[in-house]
């Protein structure tokens, strides 16, 4: 994996490098974001998911008609190609990642790219699988310059997920994602004596700028429908 020059990036707490590479003759891109140690993140990302301390997120995008059983070692090699070491975060896409959505508010940063094209509602009537997911299409990352608690991360997430689909509704979709979406938040390492935030919902402070972070960023990344 390559970086294309010139990488283009957002300024702040999500500094992030435009990577290309070919795959069966089709140029795919991705997003790195190397955060380095002090990070805490929670995700669904299919590598690196769950909570703990990491030190990168890779958004990659993937040919449509994705079929590796495996993503996660996908993406760890990737990850490996563009220099990355240590735990990191891991996602998939098959929209053009390089079309990202960029949203910030009071310190609280957001980039989501967004694939909208099999979309529905989240209770559904269709039964669900057990298998390996499809490459996510909606994903989210978002940064906060302050430490959230255990309790405070998952409820950031829901907070995102809250934004996304306000964001979607907004720009003209009747739906509230895709099967597939997946978030990551990253929260700071406490220092010794440091607060510690135990609320991340939409009318907390920093619950109420990652929301409008989020609604931002994936505005601006939906196509219009």
């Amino acid at each position: 994996m390559t970086a294309a020059p010139p990488p283009p990036t957002v300024d702040g707490l999500l500094p992030l490098r435009r990577l290309s590479r070919t795959e069966e003759d089709e140029e795919l891109h991705a997003l790195l974001w190397t955060a380095g140690p002090g990070w805490r993140m929670i995700s669904s990302a299919v590598l690196g998911g769950g909570l703990g301390e990491r030190e990168w997120i890779l958004n990659a995008q993937v040919s449509h008609g994705y079929r590796r059983t495996d993503p996660d070692r996908h993406l760890a090699s990737l990850a490996a190609a563009a220099g990355m070491r240590g735990p990191g975060v891991g996602l998939m896409t098959a929209a053009d990642v390089s079309a990202y959505g960029h949203g910030h508010d009071e310190g609280a940063e957001a980039v989501a790219t967004v694939g909208i094209s099999v979309r529905g509602w989240a209770a559904s009537a269709r039964e669900g699988t057990d298998g390996a997911p499809a490459a996510g299409t909606i994903n989210i990352v978002v940064a906060l310059p302050v430490a959230l608690g255990d309790a405070a991360l998952v409820n950031a997430v829901s907070t995102a997920t809250e934004a996304k689909v306000q964001a979607l509704l907004e720009a003209g979709y009747d739906c509230s994602g895709t099967p597939t979406d997946a978030v990551c938040v990253a929260a700071r390492v406490p220092s010794p004596g440091e607060e510690t935030h135990a609320f991340a919902g939409p009318r907390s402070v920093w619950g109420a700028r990652l929301a409008r972070a989020v609604h931002g960023a994936v505005r601006r990344a939906t196509p219009a429908p």
